[in-house]
């Protein structure tokens, strides 16, 4: 019997190709940046680009990935691709990072406002956001070290 509808088939799929024993463990919030860092070091002062670091229950590091790229000065986090990402790597806790290609470490009051609806989506979900990094090639700002989170 043919089909009667065209649908979509909608595929989720992870695939992990690092040892359990070699995965990064996240300590501090410097550990965090130094991960974003080596991800991100080639764009950081040509286009601003939102990320995620996928952990596991015991703060390693599952990946790390691109949630938006956006121009010089912003990129749009949407936080349904956000947790679609996360809910899809069985992620329990994430760090979440952006750059500022003019090398201001200062959050913006839209920085505050996307991470407190970031932080409270991840308590709904029981997926919990451990940080918000403003990262440059040379220093970040830590929201978690700072009081803000």
């Amino acid at each position: 019997m043919a089909a009667r509808y065209n649908i979509a088939e909608i595929e989720i799929s992870y695939k992990y190709n690092v040892c359990f024993a070699e995965r990064e463990k996240i300590t501090s919030s410097n550990c965090a940046y130094q991960i974003g860092l080596e991800y991100s070091r080639e764009h950081l002062e040509h286009y601003e680009s939102f990320n995620i670091i996928f952990l596991n229950n015991s703060n390693q590091v599952l990946g790390v990935s691109q949630i938006s790229k956006g121009g010089i000065t912003g990129t749009l986090c949407d936080i349904r691709i956000l947790f679609q990402s996360l809910l899809k790597a069985n992620a329990v806790a994430f760090i979440v990072y952006h750059n500022h290609p003019s090398g201001t470490l200062r959050p913006s009051e839209a920085d505050k406002a996307l991470t407190k609806k970031i932080k409270d989506a991840g308590e709904f979900l029981d997926i919990k956001l451990l940080d918000h990094l403003i990262i440059t090639p040379d220093s970040f700002y830590s929201f978690a070290d700072e009081g803000i989170l």
